[in-house]
């Protein structure tokens, strides 16, 4: 007998290891794709980027809102851009009350981005959780909460975020929550299909014959084979989330003044702009766009390389 079980456990470990072995395999070949990806590159090196700015603003220069304005420096100019000076106070210009556009580019990239963070981590553990009730468990469940994210897919995104903070008060707070809001049906959707497309697989029917548990099953089986799509969509939904939290900002019912937002920026650069200020508005709004274009070529580049039709094409 102790022959025996030194063999069958030999044997178990020799399975560990050969999946242990094929999964960093896979992972090499996913990291490889994305290094000869320039999509990869460039949109990574953008997230990457930006993300480090956001977590490092806030820790190196808290913002304070009265020691930043200075009427003396109103409408000052990009003095490192325009006049070359080898000393640059106002690498960005200055707003309408003296305030550095720099300085608070960098607090607004930090909001935007972590409202971005804050509403993946929301939408998609609650819409993953949802995705995989509705399509493991099928029946009324599924009935329930499918006709529930398709009430919601029924508005607009956006319109339904403004209802929303409308209804709530506007604030930074508010916001997040109601754009996390509007994103759970598109990742319950995404699972819910995946969870469809497992759920009668070899694997699957093997667990159940062992005696493995709806919830086991999900956790071990459905949800790690679902993991390629989630991960795939959540990078692309930051670009969006980004884009939304800057479009509340603008109808001034995101972050409130003084704190800096980066589309409460643009609205109030608005005047300036038809003034020849430019740069109030171009800073905020170039920040915007690499911010979601990073985001999205890397989304892009992630669903290339989790892709398993794709792997050795190349």
């Amino acid at each position: 007998m102790s022959t025996v079980a030194h063999l069958n456990n030999a044997s178990t470990k020799q399975r560990r290891y050969t999946a242990l072995d094929a999964r960093l395999e896979a992972l090499r070949d996913i990291l490889y794709r994305l290094w000869k990806s320039p999509s990869a590159r460039i949109g990574g090196f953008l997230a990457i980027t930006t993300t480090l700015i956001a977590l490092a603003v806030p820790l190196l220069d808290a913002y304070d809102p009265v020691r930043d304005s200075n009427l003396s420096a109103r409408y000052a100019e990009p003095d490192c851009i325009i006049n070359n000076q080898t000393t640059c106070i106002h690498p960005f210009g200055a707003d309408k009350n003296g305030r550095d556009v720099m300085r608070r580019v960098g607090h607004g990239m930090s909001v935007s981005i972590s409202v971005g963070f804050f509403v993946v981590a929301i939408s998609l553990t609650i819409g993953a959780t949802i995705g995989l009730a509705s399509g493991f468990l099928g029946g009324w469940v599924e009935s329930v909460l499918m006709r529930s994210m398709d009430i919601i897919l029924a508005f607009p995104s956006l319109l339904l975020a403004i209802a929303l903070v409308t209804v709530a008060g506007a604030s930074l707070t508010n916001g997040m929550i109601a754009i996390a809001i509007t994103q759970i049906p598109t990742f319950a959707r995404i699972t819910r299909s995946m969870a469809i497309s497992i759920r009668n697989t070899e694997y699957v029917t093997a667990a159940r014959s062992v005696g493995a548990g709806g919830f086991s099953i999900m956790r071990y089986h459905v949800l790690p084979n679902s993991l390629a799509p989630l991960i795939v969509q959540s990078t692309l939904m930051l670009g969006t989330a980004v884009i939304t939290t800057a479009a509340l900002g603008f109808l001034g019912l995101g972050q409130q003044p003084p704190h800096p937002e980066l589309g409460k920026m643009l609205a109030e650069s608005q005047p300036a702009l038809a003034s020849g200020k430019w740069w109030v508005m171009l800073f905020p709004g170039l920040t915007i766009i690499l911010i979601v274009l990073g985001f999205n070529l890397l989304g892009d580049a992630l669903r290339d390389a989790l892709d398993p039709r794709l792997r050795g094409t190349n």
